[in-house]
């Protein structure tokens, strides 16, 4: 099932999809593939996609073999940056496959206001979430006080091209992070929505995001780091 964007929330240039069917990892891949092609050479849409994936671990550029602890399901290299990570059922997926050369060409810049996204979605729902110094993703409270991870922000950029992008977890089975060290970060926990108490649906979610859209693409016309969207 495909979920059109509201026509309020819709920028010509740009393609909303949802899905809400689990998309196999391997097929969401080989279309952001073709897809980050297709925009580079001005020939598709730039592309936001929410979905979700059946059980898989992925592998990013700098994912080391030890931390891959029990491979219970399938693992497959994703070509984006970072170390291992799960997707799963549960867990909201954004692929973001935007044009840089027509905003900021800044990395920093677009990985900033894809943290600030996710951060301020989950700030309406009455979770505090931040950036934590030296740790890669999204992080919180878990129930025992601890700072737990829950988001996790991977991407690629070819050819001024993004793709990949961010996972939230609304209500994975937290037992399959154990399968791997999760983003190669050992010493922290892997929290959800649903273990922190919110039992929010998929589309609520997306809606939530969605509405904070435009202020994410605003940023990307800002020079690293941004002033605002925190």
């Amino acid at each position: 099932m495909v979920d059109e964007l509201p026509p309020h929330l819709a920028w010509p240039d740009i393609e909303w999809r949802r899905d809400y069917d689990p998309v196999p990892y391997r097929v969401a891949l080989d279309l952001m593939n073709a897809r980050n092609d297709g925009i580079a050479t001005g020939e598709a849409q730039e592309l936001v996609w929410l979905l979700e994936h059946p059980p898989v671990y992925t592998a990013g550029t700098s994912a080391a073999l030890g931390e891959l602890l029990d491979p219970r399901f399938e693992v497959v290299q994703a070509g984006r940056g970072g170390r291992y990570t799960y997707h799963g059922p549960g867990q909201r997926i954004g692929y973001v496959l935007l044009d840089l050369r027509k905003r900021a060409r800044d990395v920093r810049g677009f990985v900033h206001a894809l943290e600030g996204w996710v951060i301020a979605t989950l700030g309406d729902f009455g979770v505090q979430s931040w950036r934590s110094e030296g740790r890669i993703g999204i992080w919180t409270r878990d129930i025992d006080g601890s700072e737990a991870k829950i988001g996790a922000i991977g991407v690629r950029i070819r050819k001024w091209v993004t793709m990949h992008g961010f996972s939230v977890n609304l209500a994975p089975d937290l037992t399959h992070f154990t399968g791997i060290v999760p983003c190669g970060i050992s010493d922290a926990g892997v929290t959800s929505l649903e273990r922190l108490g919110l039992t929010l649906a998929s589309e609520d979610w997306d809606r939530a995001l969605l509405a904070r859209a435009g202020e994410f693409l605003d940023q990307l016309d800002k020079a690293c780091p941004p002033e605002t969207f925190a």
